[in-house]
């Protein structure tokens, strides 16, 4: 099973995320610092955010059918006054249908992406779970070897696989990580009860998570062929098996409106992109997929999937929900967690 975050283990310093795999004692050496180096580059900006709980945001939304009205100026989104909403949290959660949301980050990123939404969701006795895909985070496997969606989502099906038979979660996935959703939808519609895509890869039927960001990073076949991104695990005169943006690059496609703390922190912790699940097709069912609720959060200072992107991909698939974010890059949970809070817990609400 993939590596579960919470901040309850992660800022005490004692313990650390389960780790799956094996290998020799010097990998296990190596991997064991590192994740204590994390932890505690993680720990202090967990401390920084718990001090202080002044957030920005803004947000519209648009709820209903494709053809629902829509707002073109998000209205500006007030102070989150989570002492009020502690203290409203019974009522609050004996209404909702699941306290459970499950958060699923993007490529190249892991379950510490979250830390800031962990710690408001949990204030308010929801239950969050962040989880480390395969070759994410501190997950042990190499993410050269990690070439289907099935062996990327594993700790995520695993999860699901597990929980009881009547419990329901809440899926959250960020960008490519939202075909990671759509993948779970297929296998275990029963426990989810809602699904939501944040700036991320809704797909329809066939298509593959590339897909949706070829009009910025060009044809997938190209991109094989030229990106000076990709890697090749397996050597040059075999074919590539993952990527991974020059810090440069990371900074300018989704960090362009987050905190210097949390990009210091990103640049330290993301991890190359496995290839494989990006270029596959998926093969989605209107019976179990296409019964599910889903919900788009959209991004809409988004340099890495453009708001004309993600309009697309709401008209093309309609969700049951549309949320919007202004002044929100590709990396919510940095920009703007005071907003996309209010969004998780407003569709957390909806019957």
């Amino acid at each position: 099973m993939g590596n579960r975050f919470s901040t309850k283990s992660k800022t005490n310093g004692s313990k650390s995320s389960r780790r799956s795999g094996g290998g020799n004692r010097s990998k296990s050496k190596l991997q064991s610092d590192e994740e204590l180096l994390h932890i505690q580059a993680l720990s202090l900006a967990i401390q920084h955010h718990q001090s202080s709980q002044r957030f920005e945001g803004s947000m519209s939304r648009r709820i209903g059918s494709a053809g629902s009205r829509r707002r073109s100026n998000p209205v500006s989104d007030p102070p989150l006054n989570t002492e009020k909403q502690q203290k409203q949290s019974p009522e609050f959660l004996e209404n909702l249908e699941t306290k459970n949301i499950v958060l699923i980050h993007g490529e190249g990123f892991g379950a510490w992406c979250w830390y800031k939404n962990i710690v408001l969701l949990e204030e308010l006795g929801m239950i969050p779970t962040a989880i480390d895909l395969s070759g994410s985070g501190i997950d042990l496997k190499d993410t050269n070897n990690v070439t289907t969606l099935e062996e990327y989502s594993k700790p995520l099906i695993d999860y699901l696989q597990n929980l009881p038979e009547d419990d329901k979660v809440i899926l959250v996935g960020h960008s490519s990580g939202g075909a990671c959703v759509s993948y779970a939808m297929e296998q275990f519609q029963q426990k989810i009860s809602k699904a939501v895509f944040l700036c991320g890869t809704m797909l329809s039927n066939g298509q593959k998570p590339f897909d949706v960001f070829a009009e910025q990073l060009g044809s997938a076949e190209l991109f094989m062929k030229e990106s000076k991104f990709l890697i090749h695990g397996n050597g040059k005169d075999n074919p590539a098996t993952g990527f991974m943006f020059e810090k440069q690059q990371m900074r300018g496609l989704y960090f362009n409106q987050s905190p210097a703390k949390d990009i210091a922190l990103a640049m330290v912790s993301m991890r190359p992109v496995p290839l494989g699940p990006m270029m596959q097709n998926l093969s989605l069912s209107k019976e179990k997929y296409g019964t599910g609720r889903r919900f788009y959060i959209q991004t809409l200072d988004d340099h890495a999937l453009s708001p004309d992107i993600q309009e697309k991909l709401v008209r093309e698939n309609p969700p049951e929900g549309v949320f919007k974010i202004k002044g929100s890059d590709h990396c919510p949970f940095f920009s703007k967690p005071q907003s996309l809070h209010k969004i998780l817990l407003e569709i957390a609400q909806i019957a």
